[in-house]
């Protein structure tokens, strides 16, 4: 297999591939944009016979008292708490700007995960329900203290605490607490049982969320290249037995969740962020989801995780403890709130590939301080790696091009009989010790690294918005004076001209290898800019290594006569 072949498949499956996807976002079954009517379904959490709870699927309420929003700043958080419930409705994420800084905009705004807008409605609710007694859903209005907390120099930790009394006695004191440099908020739902009876009920957490509004783009090339909309939008769950789920919003209704699970998690995903509450390690929740049709509302979609019974005598107390992570998808940080919480970094098939990746770029980046650079390096060093096999592949091509004049005869000798010029060919390789199938393993390796650098530069939170030097500001973004794919093209054509044509070659391969270089170049335009990086440069480098080679050749040869 000659290497011009193996970069005709490569690009086969680039095209199909984004094809596929292009397809699958446009044609794929969605839910309704917009539902009308009311939710009449109701979803039981009760943990024990004893408790049968309900928990109204709605983010509203009927109770006329005034609510209050309270904002919570920290170094790395902003939040906006309405006493409503006491839900978090928006957590703005002041390390990750929505647009990259530049001299023009220097302080651009942060990328807001949970938001009440209703085009992007994504609130993370909490609440007790109780079977015969007075208990604070996630419609109750709390009272607060102040109307604004901060996290002031020096402090490590930062409690909010929202209080609700009912006229039987029972009082909730529902804590919030924030640390400084973290994206994860301790719950802690404290209830005095005042009332002169036992108080049973449930502790729940929920997220509900809109599905994201469909893009507007004025082409299919700008549609495509769109990273974002190929990644996993939509519910997730964890447990220790059937470890990382999905679930889209188009099958909330074909197949609703509900198990019971020690030790998981439910969380709601995007492709860089994601709001998730976990219970306590050792508490059995019970994980379920809703669809939420509200009049003139496009649907809003629930999971949730309801605790077990909680049984509190007259006069006594108890809490309910829990923990909700609102940021971006780092390993290193997700491995350290939850089990399994990493395994929201979705690589998909490619993660046996994928991860490897960036374990070594992160590395990398430890030393240079740049994920280009680190790209470049990552370049260097499968080559170094694969050197042995490219190295065979360039001298078997050598020896090819040293061999044209011969085929081109044995071409013209045997004309349209391709059998009999293909058993010729193989002995003149055979006498020659030429290995038409040198280029093979180095496409097995190529194959895999590119899909796996794709999704690495798609998915992981550390590459967004990552510079390199001069124009690209955003190595998971698309070159924006494409510089790159020119130059990976021009790469790629200086490699067919050293590469000898196969003989007997159908002309209208021939035209198709020709042109093959203009399709990656429009291929590649709309790539992220640190995968075209990583193919430019590796493909400059085995062109040096294919033109040292091809010299050394032509040296021993001259030599030789």
């Amino acid at each position: 297999m000659n290497q011009t072949r193996t970069f005709l498949l490569f690009a086969l499956l680039a095209v199909a591939y984004l094809l596929w996807q292009a397809w699958d976002q446009d044609y794929a079954p969605h839910p309704p944009a917009e539902v009308a009517g009311t939710s009449t379904a109701t979803v039981t959490g009760d943990a024990t016979p004893a408790a049968t709870p309900t928990i109204a699927n709605t983010a509203g309420t009927s109770e006329p008292v005034a609510a209050q929003l309270i904002t919570v700043t920290t170094d790395v958080l902003r939040l906006t708490i309405d006493t409503r419930g006491g839900s978090i409705v928006r957590s703005e994420l002041l390390k990750y700007p929505v647009t990259p800084r530049t001299k023009k905009n220097p302080d651009p705004a942060p990328i807001r995960l949970l938001d009440d807008n209703a085009s992007d409605y994504f609130a993370a609710q909490s609440g007790l329900v109780s079977a015969d007694g007075a208990a604070p859903d996630h419609r109750a209005v709390f009272q607060a203290a102040q109307a604004s907390y901060e996290l002031s120099s020096g402090q490590d930790t930062l409690n909010v605490d929202l209080t609700w009394t009912d006229p039987s006695g029972v009082k909730v004191i529902k804590r919030y607490t924030l640390h400084r440099g973290s994206y994860a908020i301790d719950l802690d739902q404290q209830i005095d049982n005042g009332s002169g009876k036992s108080w049973d009920g449930n502790a729940y957490r929920q997220l509900l969320r809109v599905d994201r509004p469909a893009p507007v783009y004025s082409n299919f090339l700008q549609r495509i290249s769109d990273q974002s909309r190929y990644g996993f939008f939509g519910a997730v769950w964890y447990s220790p037995e059937q470890k990382f789920n999905k679930l889209p919003f188009d099958k909330f209704e074909k197949e609703p969740l509900q198990n019971q699970v020690t030790g998981g998690w439910v969380a709601m995903m995007q492709q860089y962020f994601l709001g998730a509450w976990i219970p306590p390690t050792k508490e059995a929740d019970t994980f379920s989801t809703a669809m939420v049709n509200e009049t003139g509302n496009a649907p809003r979609y629930v999971i949730r995780a309801v605790g077990p019974q909680i049984s509190i005598a007259p006069g006594q107390q108890a809490s309910s403890t829990a923990q909700l992570y609102v940021g971006p998808k780092l390993p290193d940080v997700m491995q350290t709130v939850a089990p399994g919480l990493e395994l929201t970094i979705d690589y998909g098939m490619l993660k046996i590939f994928a991860e490897p990746l960036h374990w070594v770029l992160a590395q990398l980046d430890k030393l240079t301080g740049n994920w280009g650079v680190s790209i470049i390096l990552l370049v260097l060093l499968i080559n170094l790696v694969t050197f042995k096999f490219t190295n065979a592949q360039f001298e078997s091509s050598a020896k090819m091009r040293k061999l044209k004049p011969r085929m081109d005869a044995l071409k013209e000798r045997y004309g349209d009989d391709r059998q009999k010029m293909q058993q010729a060919m193989m002995e003149l390789y055979k006498k020659e010790k030429i290995n038409p199938a040198a280029g093979c393993l180095p496409l097995v390796i190529t194959i895999p690294i590119f899909y796996g650098l794709y999704y690495v530069l798609r998915d992981s939170v550390e590459l967004r918005q990552a510079p390199f030097f001069g124009w690209i500001h955003d190595l998971s973004a698309a070159d924006p004076y494409f510089v790159l794919p020119v130059l990976y093209t021009v790469v790629m054509l200086a490699q067919q001209w050293l590469m000898p044509q196969a003989a007997g070659m159908d002309p209208t391969q021939a035209k198709m290898m020709k042109f093959m270089p203009l399709m990656f170049a429009v291929i590649f335009l709309f790539f992220p800019s640190g995968l075209v990086l990583y193919y430019a440069v590796n493909g400059l480098s085995r062109l040096l290594q294919q033109w040292w080679i091809i010299r050394r050749s032509e040296a021993t040869q001259a030599k030789t006569a």
